[in-house]
């Protein structure tokens, strides 16, 4: 059976994007809740924005080191289905946190220059082992400070075994994800500034464009 590549497009501020980027057929929308980003929401005004989500398209919210109260708070105003940790929180800081707001999560793993493949594969296991709402890890590009990294990796670090398994982000676009999901095969692919036209503001030709790439590898024969 032919894999479908999932679409998640993350920092979604207006509704405006949010209706173009369900109808375009993307699979999840993400909401920032750090204060640093550009494309912070705030949780009233993410609350506001999830009552147009269509059904079967999930709400996935973005935190950088929260606390538990924090989070307690965001969620208690803008209700999100799947948690993202993108910050520097441990395994067993994720699995309270998780926890305490009964949400499954992604953990973003911020890949370096000298990471090993078993670096990726250690990592899934520590936080799997930690917490039944582990869903998976969250590739991105390490840079300073904390969010999207708008930088590709080393694609080839992935292990073939986890690649299955992973959210696939950093620097993708238009221009290149057809390579890198025919190259790594993920589970999913997220993207959020590849496709805008300025700073948390989404074009809706780059969206469609983006999801006809992906289409496009998924029909590549043996992906």
């Amino acid at each position: 059976m032919r894999h479908r590549t999932r679409v998640k497009i993350c920092g979604i501020t207006n509704h405006s994007d949010l209706a173009q980027v369900a109808a375009a057929g993307a699979d999840a929308l993400g909401f920032v809740f750090y204060p640093p980003s550009p494309r912070y929401v705030e949780p009233g005004r993410a609350a506001e924005l999830l009552s147009g989500l269509p059904p079967f398209v999930v709400s996935v919210g973005l935190f950088v080191n929260p606390g538990g109260q924090e989070l307690q708070d965001t969620l208690r105003q803008c209700p999100v289905q799947l948690l993202q940790f993108h910050g520097d929180e441990s395994a067993i800081q994720c699995a309270q946190l998780a926890a305490q707001v009964q949400r499954p999560f992604l953990k973003a793993f911020r890949v370096k220059a000298d990471t090993k493949p078993d670096d990726l594969l250690e990592c899934e296991r520590i936080y799997r082992d930690a917490s039944p709402l582990f869903n998976g890890l969250l590739l991105d590009t390490f840079v300073d400070g904390y969010g999207g990294s708008g930088k590709v990796f080393d694609w080839s670090l992935i292990p073939k075994e986890l690649a299955p398994r992973v959210v696939l982000s950093g620097g993708l676009s238009v221009q290149n994800v057809t390579g890198a999901v025919s190259q790594v095969r993920p589970f999913a692919v997220d993207i959020s500034s590849g496709v805008e036209a300025s700073k948390g503001i989404k074009d809706e030709e780059k969206v469609r464009a983006f999801l006809r790439a992906v289409q496009d590898a998924d029909n590549i024969p043996g992906c």
